[in-house]
């Protein structure tokens, strides 16, 4: 089957200044260039390139669900007005087979002056729909908006989210064979997403492309097959959306947020002391972002001053305000023993399929057992987040605490006599 979208190292290029114009210039404007001259290329331009995409290519197939996810400036409203053939790309080639519909900004394709009813019969016959064919659906549009009380009235009165729920209406309703729905959504209340979000789903399973870019990444998770990672202008990975968002979430991520290094003075006592915690993946990694299928682990950076016997460094692990459960080096099956004098490193290894999906608090605990507590400051340092890895097993339907309660999620051994 041949794709309906298909893009070919799609690349765009704004220039940020301004383009000086020497026709019809007054003396004011000419000093005013002249002074700019010094930074101006030959081209009359004066500033500096910014390619907003470079060298994007993809192909979606007809009736795919995917989602456009990446920080702001990424790039994504870009591709997505490309695509919709609102700007044309620097350099590249988009191919799109069918009707398409986009909802990129408030009122997008409106008329300010006409009314709501005619910006619907306008949308339909920019969609190139037949007028018998949009009065067949003009009830579905008006009932879906919640805008009847106001369909006779200029859409410049609109408020924003009279507009929205118009517009998403429209794009919705009228069949286009490829959807494009910008991050513009958010305007619209909560139970109004939910509806959107439903109105999409629905869209898709009629056999119908969807493109869906959003900060949601719930919202991501339940729409979306697939998923395409922008970052500064290209695609940095695409494919199984919880792989996809799961690398985003990572990326979001700055480093210091798996590490905490203690600044406390108070805890930094004679005895022993904790200097930095990190969380990392089975290859060293800075990360705190997991799959349920990886391991999780904890670095500790430790200094003893004075070594003792009954020395006690572990953590809480919490979830909901409620431990999930308590680990300490002395429970270990390594049997860790007495910690010498001396700067070690002490690793805490959380095995893959215990925990469920959710985010979990790091609180460290240190302690020399039954005689004196060494950090007195019972406060999560560190934050975990686990997702349900759906290529690891036949658990990808369960993807939150309503479906599988509580902080752990093992995987036991059971059998069929």
């Amino acid at each position: 089957m041949a794709p309906i979208i298909q893009a070919e190292n799609i690349s765009k290029k704004y220039l940020i200044g301004h383009q000086v114009r020497e026709s019809y210039s007054t003396l004011r404007d000419r000093i005013g260039n002249m002074c700019r001259s010094f930074g101006r290329n030959q081209k009359g331009h004066y500033g500096e390139e910014f390619w907003a995409l470079k060298d994007i290519s993809f192909e979606i197939n007809q009736g795919e669900s995917v989602g456009i996810i990446g920080r702001n400036g990424a790039g994504k409203s870009t591709l997505l007005k490309i695509l919709s053939r609102i700007t044309a790309p620097t350099s590249g080639r988009v191919t799109l087979k069918g009707r398409v519909a986009s909802l990129l900004e408030v009122g997008t394709g409106f008329h300010p002056e006409l009314t709501g009813r005619e910006n619907i019969f306008l949308n339909g016959a920019i969609l190139g729909m037949l007028k018998a064919d949009i009065r067949k659906k003009f009830d579905e549009i008006v009932a879906f908006s919640e805008v009847e009380k106001f369909l006779d009235t200029p859409v410049k009165r609109y408020s924003s989210g009279m507009y929205v729920r118009l517009a998403f209406a429209v794009a919705a309703h009228l069949e286009p064979e490829i959807l494009l729905v910008d991050e513009v959504l958010a305007v619209g209340d909560i139970q109004f997403q939910k509806k959107c979000l439903g109105r999409m789903d629905d869209v898709s399973r009629q056999g119908r492309t969807v493109l869906f870019v959003s900060h949601n990444m719930g919202a991501i998770r339940s729409l979306c097959a697939r998923g395409i990672l922008l970052d500064n202008g290209s695609i940095k990975c695409a494919g199984d959306t919880f792989k996809v968002v799961a690398e985003y979430e990572n990326q979001a991520i700055i480093a210091s947020d798996a590490v905490w290094i203690n600044s406390s003075e108070i805890e930094k006592n004679e005895t022993m002391y904790i200097e930095k915690i990190e969380i990392v993946d089975e290859n060293g990694v800075l990360k705190n972002t997991f799959f349920n299928s990886e391991n999780v682990y904890l670095k500790y950076t430790l200094h003893v001053r004075q070594s003792h016997p009954d020395l006690k460094v572990g953590f809480d692990l919490v979830k909901s305000n409620a431990t999930v459960f308590r680990s300490q080096q002395v429970d270990s099956v390594r049997r860790v023993g007495t910690i010498p004098e001396g700067v070690h490193r002490l690793i805490c290894k959380v095995p893959a399929f215990l925990l469920n999906a959710g985010d979990y608090a790091v609180v460290p605990i240190m302690s020399i057992h039954c005689i004196r507590t060494l950090i007195n400051d019972w406060t999560p340092v560190l934050r975990v987040r686990i997702n349900i890895d759906p290529s690891g097993s036949d658990f990808h339907v369960i993807l939150d605490d309503r479906n599988h309660p509580g902080g752990v999620f093992p995987m036991l051994d059971w059998e069929l006599t």
